[in-house]
């Protein structure tokens, strides 16, 4: 199906990409998917459905903020009374995609489209004409940090060329976040390891929490390819989720697929399809 991708965008937003896409016509040829002339079902249209039409994932986000937005006063409340002199500025440390901007339209745009997986193509064309939005709770959550004197630097990896950076920062200012700009942005083409950025902002400034939906916004060491070590280091962390790492879902994407697959965003075969299943059935290890 042919789509056009600015005029879906721009033209009927995040609700309306979802009702273009459920009401013009998908669930009907996806009911008819079962027929031998069809063309197979996406593997991850329940989960695009999830984050399209959820209030529970729109809950966890905001619920995500509010436990920001907690710590943020908890750790103002602890300077009371301190010379600042003694204090590093505080500041909170956090991820862009599925974190602060949501990539539900490029989702439902990639189903439209007839894609069957992650498709990076699309996806540079998507995030050039600023395709992305806030997620809930996100805007208001940057601004409060900024009126109580707050920073938030946001490290993300992306790679649309020499333009990846002021791609990065124009869809943080277009979606109205607070400290959109370079001093504050920080966007990582050759790497997905975090921790060196992560490390020199911290040299500065105290860090409040993280923000991020995969566990290698976090630390480094859950770039494992097991799905088994990544849940058994999660455990070892499981007094850090929602104190010093706040996390928010994405059930599309990530390393939680790189766990499974050996690859963050894997191409759509018969295998991966297989192994997609075995997943479901607690048959990975």
């Amino acid at each position: 199906m042919e789509l056009d991708r600015r005029g879906v965008l721009r033209g009927v937003g995040l609700g309306g990409v979802a009702g273009a896409v459920l009401g013009g016509g998908l669930i009907g040829s996806t009911a008819r998917a079962f027929g031998a002339d069809e063309p197979v079902q996406n593997i991850l249209s329940a989960s695009v459905a999830w984050r399209i039409t959820a209030a529970e994932r729109d809950a966890l986000y905001h619920q995500g903020f509010n436990v920001a937005r907690d710590r943020l006063d908890l750790a103002l409340a602890r300077r009371r009374g301190r010379k600042p002199r003694n204090c590093k500025p505080l500041a909170f440390i956090s991820d862009i995609d599925d974190t602060v901007l949501s990539s539900d339209p490029y989702w439902a745009l990639l189903i439209a489209a007839g894609k069957q997986a992650f498709d990076d193509a699309l996806w540079d064309d998507w995030v050039t004409i600023n395709g992305p939005v806030a997620t809930p709770g996100a805007i208001a959550f940057s601004k409060y940090a900024k009126s109580k004197g707050v920073q938030i630097f946001y490290v993300s990896s992306r790679d649309q060329g020499d333009d990846t950076q002021a791609i990065g920062v124009a869809n943080l200012r277009a979606a109205g976040l607070a400290f959109a700009d370079d001093a504050h942005v920080t966007m990582l083409r050759d790497s997905s390891n975090k921790e060196p950025t992560q490390q020199a902002i911290a040299a500065k400034y105290e860090i409040v929490a993280y923000l991020g939906d995969n566990l290698n916004d976090f630390h480094r060491r859950y770039y494992v390819t097991g799905v088994a070590e990544r849940r058994r280091l999660a455990a070892q962390d499981a007094d850090e989720f929602g104190r010093q790492s706040i996390v928010f879902p994405n059930n599309t994407d990530g390393h939680w697929m790189r766990a499974i697959f050996g690859e963050s965003e894997p191409a759509d075969t018969a295998a991966y399809r297989a192994l997609m299943l075995d997943a479901a059935k607690g048959l990975v290890p």
